[in-house]
């Protein structure tokens, strides 16, 4: 079946025009992990994405995740072994077969490289999807969440789609459990009538409580200073300095490096409670930005910062 495939690839291939941006060199022998799958009971088997359904004639053997969430997702389903090539980003797990694989501008050609017989992807970035399945390659499309349900059902919906399904719903309970058992220990020492600013970079751009990101803070009841703005900017509008005084944010969350010292240094910023109190945490950025298990980590850290704000 693989040998027709690539068989089946190359005049395709050479039509497409793409370029590789990513992948082995064409001399290069396709690296084998020893991938297998933990089942092949059930398959064929058919799960839907965001698409549509999609057919699995067995469980996949050599996966290539081009979204980060997807892949920290497929090894905690306990499908890392089965995942032979991950996107550049793809940086966690320390296993994880990170390649320099795009998945903005994903390519078909790059892809095939790696023999997959499943791609999971988040975003179908130039037709990649319609192309890889033209060459008989399947693709699940699982765009970013739009709120915990979404890595929930991710994390299950992987978990079937690799053989893999009790560790998929397993996956997905532990961690809903973990977030309910965070915040309702914060519940627990009192409601919070706290507001917030998140920064994703020095430019001030942030996230309204619409995002994936902004549903988090809202589940500890937090206000969102950017939520006031005339213009959300579909979920991440550019706040003025101003703005960000007039607000006075009690806790203010940057997710990117050295973020700290940026704010506190900019003009009139000494005076936000934030800055008085202390209150200005740096947050890891992949980690608050993921929709995949290392959400409960993010839930943690605003869960720490409002106990310590509680606390002065």
């Amino acid at each position: 079946m693989r040998l027709a495939r690539r068989l089946v690839a190359l005049p395709l291939l050479a039509t497409l025009s793409l370029t590789a941006c990513g992948g082995l060199d064409p001399d290069d022998t396709v690296p084998d992990t020893g991938g297998t799958a933990q089942g092949s009971e059930g398959f064929p088997l058919t799960v839907a994405d965001s698409r549509g359904e999609v057919t699995l004639d067995a469980a996949p053997e050599r996966i290539v995740s081009l979204s980060p969430s997807a892949t920290e997702m497929l090894f905690a389903v306990g499908a890392g072994d089965q995942v032979v090539a991950a996107d550049e980003y793809s940086n966690y797990p320390e296993e994880a077969p990170t390649t320099d694989l795009s998945g903005f501008t994903p390519s078909v050609e790059a892809i095939t490289e790696y023999d997959p017989d499943l791609v999971v992807m988040a975003n179908d970035g130039e037709e990649t999807v319609s192309q890889l399945e033209a060459v008989q390659i399947p693709v699940l499309l699982l765009p970013a969440a739009v709120g915990l349900d979404d890595t929930y059902s991710q994390l299950e919906l992987l978990g079937e789609a690799t053989g893999n399904g009790d560790e998929g719903t397993k996956a997905a309970e532990q961690l809903k459990t973990r977030i309910d058992g965070i915040v309702a220990e914060v519940e627990e020492s009192g409601a919070s009538d706290l507001t917030y600013y998140h920064e994703i970079d020095a430019a001030m751009y942030s996230v309204t409580s619409e995002t994936f990101i902004g549903q988090v803070y809202s589940l500890f009841g937090l206000t969102n200073i950017a939520d006031a703005t005339e213009d959300t900017a579909g979920g991440y509008p550019q706040l003025s300095a101003e703005y960000i005084v007039e607000e006075n944010p009690d806790l203010v969350f940057l997710s990117y490096p050295d973020g700290a010292q940026d704010f506190a240094e900019r003009p009139a910023f000494d005076s936000v409670t934030a800055v008085e109190d202390g209150n200005v945490i740096e947050l890891d950025a992949d980690v608050s930005s993921r929709w995949g298990p290392r959400v409960a980590d993010f839930a943690e850290d605003v869960a720490q910062a409002i106990d310590a704000t509680k606390g002065q």
